[in-house]
């Protein structure tokens, strides 16, 4: 991955993904973490090389099919990307609602999962009223409410306390569980070493060896 004529940001990675797992990406500011996550859910597209997702190569996907594509994969942007004027509760409901789906459909999972992600007493507050915690485990639950099978997550704790991050981490470990296949990009390696799980780790555009990881919440 390469923009215009600079040095290329990613080159010669080879990984895999298998469906259920559960990996941590890591590695340095300017690594080319969130450039991998954004060739995933395909808001960038691949100077060269095969990026194949759900078994079909995303070079060969036509545009038209980029949304189908999109709604199997839930994100969690570093910065929220939450709406001002809209409640938590639309706020965790913006993708069914987009999706023309009537709120009768919805409704009740959306109260669900606001309650398992601690928010359940704060449905009606607007955005701008929660904590920085809060706005981060909003926009977890907006990110999985289509129950999607891969989610990607970019520094989804880099704005919490220790406390919360632990409690975010157990989130994503719950959700693993029940299926969904998890990629974080963390530059925590004391989180990740706690969570037991596996590593990629970014060094200068390519992965490289990482910290070794000692189980302790995965147990």
């Amino acid at each position: 991955m390469r923009y215009g004529r600079e040095p290329e940001v990613l080159r010669d990675l080879t990984f895999d993904l298998g469906h259920g797992s559960f990996h941590f990406l890591t590695g340095p500011s300017g690594s080319g973490k969130s450039t991998l996550l954004k060739l995933i859910y395909l808001a960038e597209r691949a100077s060269r090389g095969r990026i194949e997702l759900f078994g079909q190569d995303l070079a060969r996907l036509r545009r038209r099919d980029h949304p189908r594509m999109r709604r199997r994969i839930g994100v969690v942007f570093q910065e929220f990307r939450l709406l001002d004027h809209l409640s938590v509760f639309d706020n965790a409901a913006l993708s069914p609602r987009i999706a023309g789906k009537k709120p009768a459909s919805y409704r009740a999972d959306v109260a669900d999962l606001l309650a398992w992600v601690g928010l359940g007493e704060r449905m009606h507050a607007m955005a701008p009223a929660l904590s920085g915690g809060e706005k981060q485990r909003l926009a977890i639950a907006r990110a999985v409410i289509n129950r999607p099978d891969i989610l990607l997550a970019d520094e989804p704790t880099g704005n919490v306390d220790e406390a919360m991050g632990l409690r975010i981490l157990r989130l994503f470990l719950e959700l693993n569980r029940v299926g969904t296949t998890v990629l974080i990009a963390s530059h925590d390696t004391e989180l990740v070493g706690r969570s037991g799980k596996p590593a990629l780790h970014l060094e200068n555009g390519r992965l490289a060896p990482g910290p070794a990881l000692v189980s302790e919440l995965a147990r």
